[in-house]
């Protein structure tokens, strides 16, 4: 009997999960948003406590299938779902979104190499890299924009100008965001998908330096761009779709 674990966070993974509908499913969310959306199939919020915990649960739960719909730069989660799932012989699928591609970027391995790439006088930047690696620019003289979902506690950065929304975004809306604050520069994980990709069409518009954050090197596993290829996988042979 098919029990699936669905590690999600993503927009393809809440498409996932509706796929998954009246399926023996559980959507587990590690809990770094206030508010999750609500979801079609049962949810677990929360960490396993590293690839040993997730073997736990993945034993302890009965699942005999994992698909990982976490984010392109969730690498621990993932290593730790790869780990989990070698350890037990469990079929483990990732749902990942294609990544952007554009011209005149610069491109950069991780976030330390992102400050390093950026001016050292002061310019004006939209960091859209979410909340997880603020720290690691507080030592620059720059101005920030930074777009959150949830409103932090406390300032996260000197000079920062904090908008709070949630995605899809469009063109327009980027375009006049980022002219009233006069950007220079745009730091961006190459997270893919269409939600978030507005801002890379308007920096183009704009003539705003982009610095891509090139996404981080995980295992070798099948992989699938969209929920009717997961279903596939379940239904039928999971090397059908490659490593």
């Amino acid at each position: 009997m098919t029990r699936i674990l669905l590690l999600g966070g993503t927009t393809e993974a809440r498409r996932m999960a509706d796929a998954l509908a009246g399926m023996d499913a559980i959507y587990s969310l590690a809990g770094r948003t206030a508010q999750p959306l609500s979801m079609p199939i049962p949810m677990r919020i929360g960490g396993f406590g590293g690839p040993e915990g997730l073997a736990d649960y993945l034993r302890r739960e009965g699942i005999t299938h994992v698909i990982d719909a976490t984010h392109p730069f969730a690498a621990r989660i993932s290593a730790n779902a790869h780990a989990a799932c070698d350890a037990l012989d469990l079929p483990l699928i990732r749902l990942i979104r294609p990544p952007w591609r554009g011209e005149g970027w610069l491109h950069v391995p991780d976030m330390a190499a992102a400050a390093a790439a950026l001016p050292r006088d002061p310019a004006r930047v939209f960091l859209a890299i979410g909340r997880m690696h603020l720290s690691e620019f507080a030592h620059l003289p720059h101005r920030w924009l930074l777009r959150l979902v949830d409103a932090p506690a406390a300032p996260p950065l000197p000079r920062a100008n904090l908008v709070i929304d949630r995605g899809p975004f469009t063109v327009d809306g980027d375009l006049d965001l980022m002219r009233r604050h006069g950007m220079t520069h745009l730091v961006a994980k190459n997270s893919g998908g269409a939600g978030a990709e507005a801002k890379l069409h308007a920096a183009r518009a704009l003539g705003v330096q982009v610095v891509m954050i090139d996404r981080p090197v995980l295992p070798p596993r099948p992989q699938a761009a969209h929920p009717a290829e997961v279903l596939d996988w379940l239904h039928h042979a999971p090397a059908d779709l490659g490593a």
